[in-house]
């Protein structure tokens, strides 16, 4: 192996690291808040206005049975409400309450703490250094992927 492939090696284990380190800080704000990872992202889309279960479940690459699971957990915390749409009555509306809105607030209050502390340390040409690089990066895997290149 050339120094090249090395170094494109050791680009690989710390994008694998940084995508662990990721992961698993998304799984502790959302622990220390009273949710799982999975609620978390539903509580977002809710808030966005635009939730759709089935759509959600498949963007998610989930199944619509693993989604209506975590909304079930959601009503049962009283973090959402669901009724009947006034536009069509075969849908239904998913809403946050009071408390799924305190909830998402202490998510944003402690995911900003952290976004102090880590990242206002580096300068704006690392950032988008590193920016640029997570863009072109993203964009090379996506067409290797369209490409059908197993």
């Amino acid at each position: 192996m050339n120094e090249l492939d090395e170094t494109i090696h050791a680009a690989i284990v710390e994008l694998r690291r940084l995508t662990e380190v990721f992961g698993h800080r998304r799984r502790e704000l959302a622990h220390a808040c009273g949710i799982t990872e999975q609620q978390w992202r539903i509580l977002e889309e809710i808030a966005s206005e635009h939730f759709i279960p089935s759509m959600f479940a498949r963007e998610a690459e989930s199944s619509p049975a693993a989604v209506s699971k975590v909304l079930r957990q959601l009503l049962e915390k009283s973090l959402v409400t669901v009724s009947v749409s006034p536009d069509d009555g075969r849908q239904r509306t998913y809403e946050l309450t009071e408390s799924g809105h305190e909830v998402m607030r202490e998510l944003r209050r402690r995911r900003q703490r952290a976004i102090v502390a880590i990242w206002r340390e580096f300068d704006g040409t690392t950032l988008d250094d590193f920016i640029q690089f997570g863009r072109t990066l993203s964009e090379r895997l996506e067409a290797y992927r369209e490409d059908g290149i197993a």
